[in-house]
């Protein structure tokens, strides 16, 4: 029971969560040749939905550079995106943590929508979203992470500005009652959620077995990375967004200081996977790279939440969290749209470059490098906190002098 307690009714400390993350995302892509990656699924999804309407989108040159073929179940992508919600899932209940949850003020709902909306057509535009574009993007040593991650941050910088307005915030939900909860009947009934995790995670790992047995290797192992991604940014509580948007509100770094714990694991594996053979994914590194940062990182605050947070939060009950990623969806397929058919790609992506920092430093030059600037990064992100704590005489987010900020829970 004291080990039930500890996995499932405890959250895990962010730097244990996200180092196994980096491992495993790691060798994830040691053994299928791709990463971790979600936004790619979404707007494939919005793809077939679109040829459900009867719409033909074969021509499309987005489409054609990510690929439509198959469906979300005969591609190793879609099961990463099912096995997170899966993972998350099957820990939630085992949590017994599952409830519907709806936001008091209603026009967070469509608050949600346009973040998502906005987060998902700049996670597009740039190639990948915090994970293709970020946390695998680094340890591929694709420069274009690095400048997705520069924008991104200060994205979060103008989120954090505008959420912290009157006008965002809108007027108080205030409930009369009593400030102690009460227990209801639908609390007890709660108690089966833990039954439920086991039977839901028996016939996940029959469906593991199944591929296994009929030859989908590839397919098998996306179901167990996804579900590992599933459990470890739930029982995390990983979301790239508060890694950002927490330094500007309150300083507190611990989140951005274990994604690059995570990157740090994740970048030594990789590079002794492709200086064995693995082929490196490099992507462009263009203005769209740069606009699509600023814009996923204003629509991910103005959402509330980043591709994981979203998929755990919603997997919580979380409405809220629902309506986003259908933002994220639409977000994402207008892009693709937009992406011949307006020009977005000839007037921001054509004619720039791949720059691939092994070949740029050459293989140790690219290892230390990049090791010396997630050093940094951490470095920097635990300066900036005790800047924040300490009274340094900086003012905050909302223009305030802030003198000192409590310690982290």
């Amino acid at each position: 029971m004291q080990l039930y307690q500890k996995i499932f009714k405890e959250y895990w400390n962010p730097y244990v969560a996200m180092g196994i993350a980096g491992l495993v995302s790691a060798l994830y892509f040691g053994i299928t040749g791709t990463v971790w990656a979600v936004t790619g699924e979404f707007t494939r999804f919005g793809g077939h939905i679109l040829k459900w309407f009867g719409l033909d989108v074969s021509d499309w040159a987005y489409f054609q550079l990510v690929g439509l073929e198959g469906t979300p179940i005969s591609r190793t992508d879609g099961w990463i995106v099912i096995g997170m919600l899966v993972g998350a899932m099957i820990t939630i209940l085992l949590s017994n943590s599952f409830k519907i949850r709806v936001p008091k003020q209603k026009r967070r709902l469509v608050q949600g929508f346009a973040g998502g909306i906005i987060a998902g057509f700049g996670a597009r535009l740039a190639l990948g979203c915090n994970l293709a574009a970020f946390f695998t993007g680094v340890p591929q040593f694709s420069f274009h992470a690095w400048v997705f991650m520069l924008t991104t941050a200060i994205g979060t910088y103008f989120g954090v500005k505008l959420v912290s307005t009157k006008w965002w915030r809108g007027k108080p939900a205030l409930m009369k009652g009593s400030m102690n909860p009460v227990v209801s009947e639908n609390d007890t009934k709660r108690s089966v959620q833990p039954l439920l995790g086991l039977i839901f995670a028996s016939l996940y790992l029959v469906l593991i077995l199944y591929f296994f047995v009929t030859g989908k290797t590839m397919l098998a192992v996306a179901c167990i990375a996804g579900a590992l991604f599933g459990i470890l940014i739930e029982r995390g509580q990983i979301c790239f967004t508060s890694a950002f948007r927490d330094l500007w509100i309150s300083g507190r770094a611990v989140m951005s200081k274990a994604i690059a714990v995570g990157m740090m694991i994740s970048v030594v594996v990789t590079f002794f996977y492709i200086q064995s053979g693995a082929i490196s994914l490099i992507k462009v590194a263009a203005p769209s790279t740069a606009i699509g940062g600023v814009l996923f990182g204003f629509g991910i605050v103005l959402a509330g939440g980043c591709e994981t947070g979203m998929m755990y939060r919603a997997m919580e009950g979380q409405l809220l969290y629902w309506v986003v990623g259908a933002g994220n969806i639409v977000g994402a397929t207008v892009l693709a749209y937009g992406w011949d058919h307006l020009g977005i790609f000839n007037a921001l992506a054509k004619n720039w470059n791949k720059v691939d920092l092994i070949q740029e430093w050459g293989p140790m030059g690219a290892l230390f490098g990049t090791m010396a600037m997630l050093a940094a990064w951490f470095f920097l992100s635990n300066w900036w906190e005790k800047r924040f704590r300490y009274g340094s005489g900086m003012k905050n987010i909302s223009g305030k002098r802030n003198s000192h900020v409590p310690k982290e829970a």
